[in-house]
């Protein structure tokens, strides 16, 4: 099983990950490098989070990601999903500690539609009581 596809999902962001186990550490975003596609550090390390969790060295796979959709921040934790589910396919046993990280669960949690009458989704005009 030399490589391994998934899919991560944040948001309205949809991030399709291929994973090379033999590899020379390269991550490329959309045909971009890491740091030009993500150039927020904050960004960079949330890409990143599942090989520090693991306390792996990620010079050891290829990533090549294409990311669609959503802001920069749920392209970036979809990311981080996606990577996280190939290593689990990779290695059984990283699941464990990608769980306590927090990092096999996917965020479900979207923008809540804005209703009629409101000015956001549950934002009102002021009040006057006369």
């Amino acid at each position: 099983m030399s490589q391994v596809i998934q899919v991560g999902r944040r948001k309205q962001a949809v991030a399709r990950v291929f994973v090379n186990e033999s590899g020379a550490g390269k991550i490329q975003i959309n045909q971009r490098e890491l740091t030009t596609y993500f150039p927020q550090e904050l960004l960079q390390m949330k890409v990143m989070e599942p090989f520090r969790v693991l306390d792996i060295n990620a010079s050891q796979f290829d990533i090549t990601v294409n990311v669609d959709g959503g802001g920069i921040n749920g392209q970036a934790e979809a990311i981080r999903l996606g990577i996280s589910r190939a290593l689990m396919i990779f290695t059984p046993d990283f699941r464990p500690p990608l769980k306590k990280a927090g990092l096999v669960t996917r965020d479900s949690r979207r923008v809540e539609r804005k209703k009629p009458g409101k000015r956001k989704a549950r934002k009102s005009t002021q009040f006057s009581k006369r």
